[in-house]
């Protein structure tokens, strides 16, 4: 059956705050990551666990403090909206922006596992023969950990078209703004009459997470397979 409007545009903003949440979290991903599973300093514990509150915080409590941070007259967000003029408030960037917080912990802690994982002999015998820093992590280090970090990628993307809490608490339910494929369910659930709707949305947010998935899969085989070859 043809998607309707409604739901096309919700599919749609969906892909692209998922994109957007993705593309802008892996790079900070990757240097946590990379902290937490090579240097060894006070505080470490701390901020581990500072990093994996959004996965025991309430979605609600990280809206929240989304808000008071980054909304129009948020600590942060009154100062971008000053002098920039940007504000994440009622925007699909505000929903990638909470999407990204959210889905950060599943992300940081896939690629740090990874990076545990490479054997540190290889990184210093490239050290030895006269490769930088940056060139061990890129030809040597993120290659090695390339399962590990395209699973932290695609599970931050399917949290990240799973979000409602923080997303409707930071910047509302707007249609064609911030109504992702959750809000629009919430929205169809609330409506008399609209359980079918909802139901035909339930079940693409559960073709996404399993093409996810099983894309997820087939690219750590072949990964795996070529890092043999």
């Amino acid at each position: 059956m043809m998607l309707s409007q409604y739901e096309l545009e919700a599919l749609l903003l969906s892909l692209k705050v998922a994109g957007v949440a993705v593309a802008f979290s892996l790079p900070v991903g990757i240097f946590v990551a990379w902290i937490l599973a090579r240097c060894q300093f006070p505080g470490k514990a701390l901020l581990d666990s500072i990093i994996h509150l959004p996965l025991v915080l309430p979605p609600v409590v990280i809206g929240y403090l989304l808000l008071i941070g980054f909304g129009r007259r948020g600590i942060i967000g009154e100062w971008l909206y000053q002098w920039f003029g940007f504000s994440f408030t009622f925007s699909w960037r505000g929903a990638a922006f909470a999407s990204a917080v959210i889905a950060f912990p599943l992300m940081v802690r896939a690629i740090r596992l990874a990076l545990e994982a490479v054997d540190t002999k290889l990184e210093q015998a490239a050290r030895t023969l006269g490769a930088g820093f940056w060139r061990v992590l890129f030809t040597v280090t993120l290659p090695l950990a390339f399962p590990g970090l395209l699973a932290g990628v695609v599970l931050a993307f399917a949290r990240s078209l799973g979000e409602f809490g923080a997303t409707i608490t930071f910047v509302s339910n707007i249609p064609g703004e911030t109504r992702t494929i959750p809000l629009a369910m919430y929205t169809l659930i609330e409506t008399p009459g609209a359980e079918g709707d909802a139901a035909r949305l339930c079940i693409i947010a559960i073709l996404l997470s399993l093409l996810s998935l099983l894309m997820s899969e087939w690219l750590a085989r072949w990964s795996q397979r070529r890092l043999k070859g």
